[in-house]
């Protein structure tokens, strides 16, 4: 079916049925939560049920055009009073819309074989739509469900005009008893506007990025050429001067060279003036060009999450529980990766949250609550972070509960499970076919989704925690970088060597006069801000050479303040060189893991910049301030390999369980050094002398999979024992710890049975 421009007709009717089917979904949901004036609601429904008809007609699609015409009519008889708009007559219109949805899916080929499969189910749909609308809210003509084709993926439309004109109604209470159960949506506000889209290819994309970004450093150059145009103009200048000096009369041949100075002289300030015009143009161009690129990887929350009210709404309604769902800051704008991988892990948390959080509505009446549960999605940005909260009022986490459940899978022991509380406790929800159902259905139960969750956010460098009141709600926070393409840092000097530290990552960039640092017990600080901060000078941290002792006597130091609520400390570089946006390179993966270092950039200059790994550089300091030693300085130990006692290196983000391991690794004699994640051991492991590593599987930045991995990859590491201590006790994950290059894989309630101090004793080779 030809169309214009290269199109066939039925790639514009797939574009346009997915956007009006979007139109229809969202207004239908809306109208349920906020019925309100239906009569003026209904109008963009009527239009967008009318478009599809009308462009099927076009392409000759009738399976199309009788059940948008069917639609259509439904939503004249609700605009002319004649019917209301029943929780059912919603039921069969969403059916409706998730049959023209699934056409938008299809390729042109398979259409034919499509229409045949669910003409049935459609003309029965059709029926029932016509019939006269029930009394009451009750079931209508019972209709087969509604197709889930798996054909070929289609890329979604990034805009949807006819969707986009509908604006957030004020949370209204719902009655606490309703005819029935049912899930209603608040979609968020969507701008009034439109625009057409294309899709472009990511890579393509990327790499206009690093493009554009060239572009506008390229154009900063401009700057240099004119300072060498006016310093020429000067020269000339004083040149004019001399020669004018010497000129006795009009008849001198200098007064020629003179006057061919001062034309020359004037022909350069013409091409400095034009040169200024040409630079303030070339900036603004290359500046517009960087921000509308960089803003075409921006995307607004809710378009990855348009079919969230949908997902709830049935959920609610299948499990017999009422629930208002919200969606707050659908307006923040966040990198396309980062929204494409979060679909998954929400998905995960709604339906969890719709299931396990939620009571129906005569136990949460019982319990004083309303009947209907809220459930809340939000997105917003804070410290230069993408936060996104999942927020339920059920009935929330009973740790008592969880702690018989932990018991029960073995993962610890009761003397242990006992001590935890927060963050430790709700650690172990996110282990991989852990789960506090019980029972498994078809929606939950099975124990997958949120190790999906805790993954994904890892990867991008993100962290995610649970807060809960048992029996007041639970709230899941994902921290995530907003953009994984630019970052804003501040510019420092190191031993010579510019470095940038992410805005984000740090709390403060002051100068400390030196009546202000004191030294105790060995160690500089100052008083800031109500407290005290410990000095590490960063050329110390990094292994650069240190500066003379006469050039470290400052009567001001450079101090950049890092850390978060646990605890602060503070850099000392040698100077600050500013703030700049730069433009993230990623690290060839040949380089490996790079102690301190999460990427490269460009500077405005054209010369390159380390990014530095924040999170990273606070564990060497904390390491530094808390053993008094630096790791990675490369310094000889004080004792001789031979006689030492062997040493032990543990990679462990659980405070609990490391604690377990150093202490029993100390009651067999042996020196133990801890680290909290792959990426922290990696860099412990820079300064070698370990005779065995110990390490968890699920850890932030780098999971204990990636750290065996990079340990043999490398050279120095490859006969150093490993052994893996993880809750994970199935038999592909001790596959893969094993096929990574651990030498033993136990589960942790190896600690009881004995035989993770039998693993350490044959693989150090000490007496039994």
């Amino acid at each position: 079916m030809s169309g214009l421009g290269g199109f066939s007709m039925f790639d514009l009717f797939r574009e346009e049925a997915e956007n009006h089917a979007g139109a229809l979904e969202s207004g239908l949901l809306q109208l349920e939560a906020d019925p309100g004036d239906a009569s003026v609601a209904i109008e963009p429904l009527m239009r967008a049920a009318h478009s599809i008809k009308g462009a099927a007609r076009i392409i000759g699609l009738d399976i199309a055009v009788g059940l948008a015409h069917a639609m259509e009519d439904v939503f004249v008889a609700v605009q002319d009073g004649r019917e209301s708009l029943v929780s059912s007559r919603v039921d069969q219109l969403l059916q409706g819309t998730d049959f023209l949805r699934s056409l938008s899916t299809l390729d042109e080929a398979a259409v034919e074989g499509w229409s045949q499969e669910n003409q049935s189910a459609i003309d029965t749909l059709v029926a029932a739509l016509r019939a006269v609308a029930p009394a009451g809210d009750v079931a209508a003509a019972p209709v087969e469900p509604a197709p889930n084709p798996e054909p070929e993926p289609v890329a979604q439309p990034e805009a949807q005009p006819e969707a986009n004109k509908a604006t957030e109604p004020a949370p209204e209470p719902i009655a606490e008893a309703a005819p029935e159960p049912a899930a209603v949506a608040t979609p968020s506000p969507t701008p009034g506007s439109s625009s057409a889209t294309v899709r472009v290819d990511s890579a393509r994309l990327e790499r206009m990025m690093q493009l554009a970004g060239e572009v506008m450093i390229t154009s900063r150059r401009f700057a240099a050429v004119r300072t060498d145009a006016v310093q020429l103009d000067r020269r000339l200048d004083g040149l004019e001067d001399a020669v004018g000096s010497a000129v006795r009369d009009e008849g001198d041949p200098r007064r020629v060279l003179r006057d061919e100075v001062d034309a020359g002289r004037r022909a350069i300030g013409a091409m400095i003036e034009e040169l200024d015009g040409l630079l303030r143009r070339t900036e603004e161009i290359s500046a517009d060009l960087y921000g509308q690129v960089l803003g075409s990887r921006m995307r607004p929350f809710e378009d990855g999450g348009q079919g969230f009210p949908r997902m709830v709404r049935d959920l609610a309604k299948s499990l017999g529980k009422q629930v208002r769902f919200e969606v707050r800051g659908g307006r923040t704008r966040v990198d396309r990766e980062i929204l494409t991988s979060l679909e998954a892990p929400l998905t995960h948390l709604l339906r969890n949250a719709v299931d396990h959080g939620i009571e129906t509505p005569d136990v949460r009446l019982a319990a004083g609550k309303p009947a209907a549960a809220t459930l809340v999605l939000e997105a917003r940005h804070h410290a230069g972070m993408l936060l996104v909260r999942v927020t339920e009022d059920g009935r929330g986490i009973d740790p008592d509960g969880l702690r018989r459940r932990i018991v029960e899978r073995g993962l610890a022991e009761a003397s242990i499970v006992e001590r935890l509380e927060g963050a430790e406790l709700h650690d172990f929800l996110f282990l991989p076919g852990f789960s506090t159902a019980a029972s498994v259905t078809e929606v939950s139960g099975r124990g997958v989704g949120l190790d999906v969750v805790q993954s994904m956010v890892h990867e991008v460098g993100g962290a995610v925690r649970v807060e809960s009141a048992f029996g007041r709600g639970t709230t899941f926070e994902l921290q995530l970088p907003v953009t994984r393409s630019v970052v804003r840092a501040a510019l420092v000097e190191v031993a010579g060597q510019p470095l940038a530290l992410p805005l984000a990552r740090l709390q403060r960039v002051v100068r400390v006069e030196a009546d202000r640092i004191s030294t105790v017990e060995g160690r500089r600080q100052f008083e800031h801000e109500g407290g005290t901060v410990g000095l590490v000078r960063f050329a110390t941290l990094l292994d650069f050479p240190e500066a003379d002792s006469e050039d470290r006597d400052r009567a001001v130091e450079s101090v950049v303040v890092v850390g978060d609520a646990t605890g602060r400390c503070g850099l000392v570089v040698d100077r600050f060189l500013g703030e700049q946006d730069l433009v993230v390179r990623r690290l060839d993966p040949r380089f490996g893991r790079i102690p301190h270092v999460h990427a490269a950039a460009m500077l405005e200059d054209g010369s390159p910049i380390l990014i530095l790994d924040v999170e990273d550089v606070v564990k060497s300091i904390r390491q530094l301030l808390g053993e008094g030693r630096l790791r990675g300085t490369g310094r000889a130990r004080t004792r001789d390999a031979a006689q030492r006692a062997k040493r032990v290196l543990v990679v462990e983000d659980s405070i609990t369980v490391r604690e377990v391991e150093r202490q029993i690794l100390r009651q067999m004699g042996l020196e133990v050094e801890t680290a909290v994640d792959g990426v922290d051991g990696w860099n412990a492991l820079q300064q070698g002398g370990y005779d065995l590593v110990v390490t968890d599987i699920d850890m932030p930045r780098m999971n204990g999979i990636e750290f065996v991995r990079t340990l043999r990859a490398d050279p120095r590491f490859q006969t150093v024992p490993v052994i893996v201590v993880s809750y994970k006790d199935r038999d592909s994950d001790r596959q893969a710890g094993l096929d990574a290059g651990a030498d033993m894989y136990l589960t942790k309630g190896s600690f009881r049975e004995g035989s993770f101090t039998e693993a350490v004793s044959d693989l150090l080779g000490l007496d039994a």
